[in-house]
């Protein structure tokens, strides 16, 4: 069993290596369950069968929830925005759905504490044909507007808070609104800690990195098969076999 995790975390480094370098993982599928005949990066960081893409779009959700309890106040996950009543939008682009939801909201994070901040998540692929045309910093202010487009007008004008679009690479790299906010936090956090700068934005740094390293790594070798993901048994019984522990031993 030792051995055996040994290599699956073995296996783990070399894909993200690769990842990171933009090389070709060894022993990928030959095909996807989804139907795609060639399975290869560009694919399984896109793929939604099995939810990995949502799974690490998470990830970054809940590491910046967490990060801005911390420093922050009136934090929640998916927030819901205040309805429109018959406000008329410059931007035809503006979302008008009444059940409209960001990822995360806090106060405190650019002025005062009772300053609300909304903030929604991409983490985009890079290999994906769409970005690769362009050069990164393009692709980075491309995902920015969208996301600008959607709901900052409506942020403005209805919520009167302010808005960040944080838009992240699978790979690791941040967009200019997202290094923002990261170095806000990780200035305030310092100041609270009583740490020097440097070492907290380093600290942030690594959890964003390796937070996106696993869960990219989790798109090339998660199962993708939709029975995987039933649960079929009551949740008791899914504990105790994931604990691999007998329910007569207890």
């Amino acid at each position: 069993m030792k051995a055996e995790s040994r290599n699956r975390s073995g296996e783990r480094f070399r894909d993200a290596l690769c990842l990171r370098y933009g090389w070709t993982p060894a022993r990928l599928p030959s095909g996807c369950v989804c139907g795609h005949g060639n399975f290869d990066v560009t694919h399984a960081l896109s793929c939604s069968t099995g939810g990995f893409p949502s799974i690490r779009h998470n990830e970054i959700r809940d590491l910046t929830a967490d990060v801005l309890r911390q420093v922050t106040h009136g934090v929640c996950t998916e927030p819901m925005l205040q309805p429109v009543t018959g406000e008329k939008f410059r931007l035809l682009s503006t979302t008008t759905a009444d059940q409209a939801r960001l990822d995360v909201a806090a106060n405190g994070i650019w002025g005062g504490r009772f300053e609300r901040t909304f903030l929604d998540i991409r983490v985009f692929n890079p290999y994906a044909a769409s970005n690769r045309a362009a050069s990164v910093s393009s692709v980075y202010a491309r995902h920015e507007k969208k996301k600008r487009r959607r709901y900052e007008q409506r942020l403005l004008e209805v919520d009167r808070a302010t808005f960040v679009p944080v838009v992240l690479s699978a790979t690791g790299g941040t967009s200019k609104c997202a290094s923002a906010l990261f170095k806000r936090l990780a200035s305030m956090l310092s100041d609270k800690l009583k740490e020097p700068y440097s070492v907290t934005m380093a600290w942030l740094r690594c959890k964003l990195s390796f937070a996106l390293v696993r869960a990219s790594v989790m798109c090339l070798r998660g199962a993708r098969s939709s029975s995987a993901h039933r649960v079929t048994r009551d949740p008791a019984s899914v504990v105790v076999a994931e604990a691999r522990v007998s329910l007569q031993d207890c």
